[in-house]
């Protein structure tokens, strides 16, 4: 049975949001991120980064979330969360993919951990480095609004739903404690997170990670 090892708002929900669209058996399994766990030996035999999350498919060990999600896109193709291969939205959704992990999320990881960037104890150089990782986060979720403006949505690749948006849902999710304009207030990005936030699936997960609203 596919497992997947999660901690409630981290990376993990796009995969969790995934599994519960395409409606296949699987387990969750917590990895208490408060008590350490994901850099216990057990977990770092599954994930050497000791980053959250990790999906196992009998032998198949997989971590970072944008290998889970391409990899349960081809695995279960009836779910159709993937647009079919050769095509120009198969491009589209190729592109998209990297750039949330690549650009959007590894500019939000900076946002939330700073002091990683600077010398211990520089708490004001921290301070400005979070600053900056919001500004430029900011920015790429103007991209992801004019995205959706050019084409009319209502999904990240236009018609089709797809992995993607599971993703963007989470890394919105993880702006909406920004000082400046988090993602819901965007005249394109906030009907499309309340769009996302009515599917069953995104609303099965929200609650099974006993999530506190707001949730975006």
């Amino acid at each position: 049975m596919l497992e997947l090892h999660y901690y409630p708002s981290t990376a993990s929900m796009a995969p969790h949001i995934l599994l519960e669209e395409m409606g296949v058996p699987f387990k969750r399994v917590l990895v208490d991120r408060a008590a350490n766990a994901h850099k216990s030996p057990a977990y770092l035999k599954l994930n050497p980064n000791g980053l959250i999350p990790v999906l196992t498919d009998g032998d198949v060990v997989l971590y970072e979330t944008t290998a889970i999600g391409l990899y349960l896109s081809e695995r279960f193709p009836e779910a159709a969360l993937a647009p079919a291969i050769g095509t120009p939205q198969r491009a589209a959704y190729y592109t998209w993919m990297v750039w949330l992990t690549n650009t959007l999320q590894a500019t939000l990881s900076v946002y939330f951990y700073p002091d990683r960037w600077v010398s211990a104890g520089h708490e004001a150089a921290a301070a400005e480095v979070k600053a900056q990782a919001e500004h430029k986060a900011n920015g790429y979720l103007d991209q992801l609004d004019a995205e959706l403006a050019r084409h009319g949505g209502p999904w990240l690749l236009g018609a089709q739903y797809s992995a993607a948006d599971a993703y963007v849902l989470m890394l919105c999710r993880w702006s909406r404690g920004f000082a400046s304009t988090p993602a819901r207030m965007r005249p394109h990005l906030g009907p499309y997170l309340q769009a996302m936030l009515a599917r069953p699936a995104v609303q099965r997960v929200f609650a099974s990670e006993q999530l506190a609203q707001p949730w975006v």
